[in-house]
């Protein structure tokens, strides 16, 4: 409307003008400074009419637009690229997320009853799949479960990532006992949490290494030989295992070493600081005390005098303790680190189960 106005004035204007040029060219010559003179002041009328007449003109808004879909979002610049942010993948734990099957074969080295000598080294490898739905992370490790230790390590984390449908060889250092018989030694597989988990039918089952020991001691001379007949080894039975496992205690948590769980009800210690000093306080009938940096056996921590005084762990990693729960449990924990700046205490335990 305003555009139709101000068109509607210029043609106004130029009707006019041609109107007054007319007029001029119609005068005798010797009125023509006269004339243009009043062609002069004529235009100027209609300009000052004109600009009147436009500023009395009301402005008129552009009418609103449809709303559209991305009404209210910034629009970007023509430079600005649109990037898509894609969300970073979380691994969530489900019910068929931590499963393991035997490999092909499963024993890559030392098959069951391989024969070995006294003291001698070796190296026992599985080879075993991951059925789950779970990728298998540094955060996993092989852990024993039960049977003869054999010097190997409590806990031995995984290497690498093992992707669901994967197989992987995971090795373990051992060493033969010194004395001649049958040895077999139980393994089982522990996700980020410390919960255990094998193969088998239900998942659970573990895996084992079986080994005879035979023949004489490893030596650097030339060992002596006898014709005499040694008695036949007396076999002890070996304990059961109730839990093992790692676990990182917090300031305030409440550790119950029976079922290797934090603030679950039942618990055997407090972790506690106490005067800038990170303490391990029994509860009810527990009892315990610093072993040393050796690995104490079952027999080491039962013959033990156990105390249920608290224990300072400010500079205790690489050593053991011993203990007995309140259910009467022995057991050992292995204190391997203290985080100075937030006071985290790192350990592995393993509670024996006694008939």
């Amino acid at each position: 409307m305003y555009q139709f106005r101000r068109t509607k004035i210029y043609i106004m204007l130029l009707v006019v003008i041609c109107a007054v040029g007319i007029v001029g060219c119609n005068l005798p010559s010797q009125a023509t400074g006269t004339a243009t003179l009043n062609v002069t002041q004529a235009y100027q009328t209609v300009e000052a009419r004109l600009t009147e007449a436009i500023s009395r003109t009301p402005s008129i808004s552009p009418s609103p637009t449809r709303a559209t879909a991305t009404q209210g979002l910034p629009s970007p610049s023509p430079t600005q690229s649109i990037q898509t942010v894609t969300p970073a993948i979380t691994q969530t734990p489900s019910a068929n997320c931590d499963r393991a099957l035997p490999g092909i074969p499963i024993d890559v080295t030392i098959p069951d009853d391989t024969r070995l000598r006294p003291g001698e080294s070796f190296t026992k490898t599985w080879r075993l799949q991951n059925a789950g739905t779970c990728t298998w992370t540094s955060e996993y490790s092989l852990v024993w479960f039960s049977g003869e230790q054999l010097d190997a390590q409590l806990s031995v984390p995984l290497s690498e990532n093992t992707a669901p449908g994967a197989s992987v060889d995971l090795s373990v250092e051992m060493v033969a006992p010194d004395t001649a018989g049958t040895y077999q030694s139980w393994w089982k597989l522990s996700n980020p949490a410390g919960n255990l988990f094998g193969i088998g039918p239900n998942y659970d089952a573990a895996f084992w290494v079986r080994i005879v020991v035979e023949g004489e001691p490893l030596t650097t001379g030339t060992p002596t030989v006898t014709e005499t007949t040694a008695p036949a080894p007396t076999l002890t039975p070996t304990p059961g295992i109730q839990v093992s496992g790692p676990a990182t205690l917090e300031f305030g948590n409440l550790y119950d070493l029976d079922n290797n769980v934090i603030n679950s009800g039942g618990e055997d210690l407090s972790y506690e600081e106490v005067a800038q000093v990170a303490t391990l306080n029994v509860i009810d009938n527990t009892v315990m005390s610093v072993f040393g940096s050796n690995q104490p056996t079952l027999n080491d921590c039962q013959n033990m005098n156990l105390s249920p005084d608290p224990i300072s762990v400010n500079s205790l990693a690489g050593n053991y303790i011993c203990y007995r729960t309140n259910m009467a449990l022995p057991g050992r924990m292995y204190i391997n680190s203290l985080d100075p700046e937030n006071g985290n205490l790192n350990v592995e335990i393993l509670t024996w189960l006694i008939p």
